[in-house]
């Protein structure tokens, strides 16, 4: 949850301040245990704004404590130059709240101050309601957790273990633009560190590793050639090397090259990027280190802004087919699926009893076991930070993850690649819509109605909306 600064604003006239004192304090006690019963840290100005000094004194400490967001709250008339003063004096995202009791002008304070920050340029959101409105604590909560999400980009290293794979054009970005657009730096990293901290990692734990995952999951098909003992070890110590070079380097989230070279002639990195983005391994549970299969940049920023958003391990796919027929899509892509979404269980072994490992195929000479399973059903988000013409664009809309009976889940997997994993989405746009202006092959997604957030932030981060629905 997010850091939110409460400010609230009076009235300029003394007398009138001391008459509507009490009334905005109820209010403000109001408003402030709403948000904080939705698990939200609030930070109060202690007092309202009803003088220069005090609006300016208030919001910079206020803006002290490193809030994510900052409520000018609105329960009367107002001065419009204190939310100026007061706005001036916090760099966090702000939201206007105007109470809707008529016993009070809160509205106009709203509608007059928001006026004012239009003047000056300044971004902000409007919202009204009763203080403990369930509607209102929400959508104050979504524009909280976007600039929480936001703020966490800034500062962040992504690691990029090789340089562009097979031609992808989208997945590699602008690495001056990301530190101006999202405060992100790049360390670019060889993939032959990978190769030679596999080689020294733990060969005792990569065995450890490996029996834990002949007992869990539901099938480690080994064939003597493409998968074996000892090429899953490979995959295993893969997995602790580039841990080690995330601890060593400090990096925040990351991408794997991985084709063609670490394909033809080390190991696929299947294992190693579903356990990256996995909330547990074998020592147990672990925070998700969001990782992109092909070294994808703009994939990585989307899972890391998703993952800032809704705290859940992300999904990464291929855009492979469209059964019409059906009206479904199926989103698969070697390997990269987080075993998580098996289930979404917070127990590992409930997900890999679901999961199988199978010897890889024909694209991956180098071979090594790729990580199959049924994304479980339920609602989500998906969408990508795609660019066009140079710009950044956040493509977005609602889905579901559908799953059906075991013949047709077989027959589904069939017609593509059945050793990969698979989510059958059933999009919230149009298919001629999608496929004509979705600007990669990579998709993303997160569990539940997650567009307020994405599009808030989207709007923090001065990236242009494309959402799409049927309606």
């Amino acid at each position: 949850m997010a850091r939110i600064g409460v400010i609230s604003i009076s009235d300029g006239r003394g007398h009138v301040h001391e008459r509507v004192r009490e009334f905005i304090r109820a209010k403000e006690d109001r408003l402030a245990g709403a948000l904080e019963a939705a698990g939200h840290e609030v930070v109060r100005a202690g007092e309202s704004l009803s003088s220069n000094a005090i609006a300016t004194a208030r919001a910079r400490e206020v803006a002290a404590a490193g809030v994510d967001l900052t409520v000018f709250y609105y329960a009367v008339w107002a001065f419009p130059h204190f939310s100026m003063l007061a706005a001036d004096a916090t760099e966090s995202p702000l939201v206007l709240v105007a109470s809707t009791d008529p016993a009070e002008p809160g509205l106009v304070g709203m509608l007059a101050a928001g006026g004012s920050l239009d003047q000056i340029g300044r971004e902000h959101t409007r919202l009204w309601g009763a203080p403990e409105e369930t509607e209102l604590v929400a959508r104050i909560g979504a524009v909280a957790g976007a600039a929480a999400a936001v703020r966490g980009l800034r500062g962040r290293t992504f690691g990029r273990f090789g340089g562009r794979p097979m031609g992808m054009n989208t997945t590699v970005a602008n690495t001056d633009q990301w530190m101006r657009r999202f405060g992100i730096d790049v360390e670019e990293i060889d993939q032959y560190e990978l190769v030679l901290r596999a080689e020294r990692a733990d060969a005792a734990e990569a065995k450890r590793a490996r029996e834990w995952l002949e007992r869990y999951a539901a099938g480690v098909h080994y064939d003597g050639a493409k998968l074996t003992p000892e090429l899953l070890e490979r995959q295993i110590r893969s997995y602790l090397a580039i841990r080690d070079i995330i601890e060593e380097r400090h990096i925040d989230f990351s991408g794997i090259k991985a084709q063609p070279e670490l394909t033809e002639n080390f190991a696929t990195m299947d294992v190693t990027e579903a356990f990256l983005n996995d909330p547990y391994d074998w020592n147990g549970p672990k925070a998700p280190h969001i990782t992109a299969t092909e070294a994808d940049m703009d994939g990585a920023l989307t899972m890391q802004l998703m993952h800032e958003i809704s705290g859940d391990p992300v999904l990464f796919a291929d855009v492979r087919h469209y059964h019409a027929d059906r009206d479904i899509w199926d989103l698969c892509n070697s390997g990269q699926h987080a075993t998580w979404y098996a289930a979404r269980s917070a127990d590992p072994a409930e997900n890999l009893a679901k999961v199988h490992l199978y010897p890889e195929v024909f694209f991956f000479p180098a071979g090594g076991a790729s990580v199959q399973h049924i994304a479980a059903p339920g609602q989500m988000t998906l969408g990508r930070l795609t660019r066009a013409d140079g710009a950044y664009r956040l493509q977005l809309m609602l889905g579901e993850f559908e799953n059906y009976d075991e013949a047709t889940n077989t027959e589904l997997v069939n017609q593509s690649t059945p050793e990969w994993p698979h989510a059958f989405a059933r999009l919230d746009a149009p298919a001629e819509v999608f496929l004509s202006n979705f600007g990669a092959n990579h998709i993303h997604a997160v569990p539940g109605d997650r567009r307020a957030e994405l599009v808030a932030a989207a709007r923090m981060l001065g990236v242009e909306v494309q959402e799409w629905s049927r309606r």
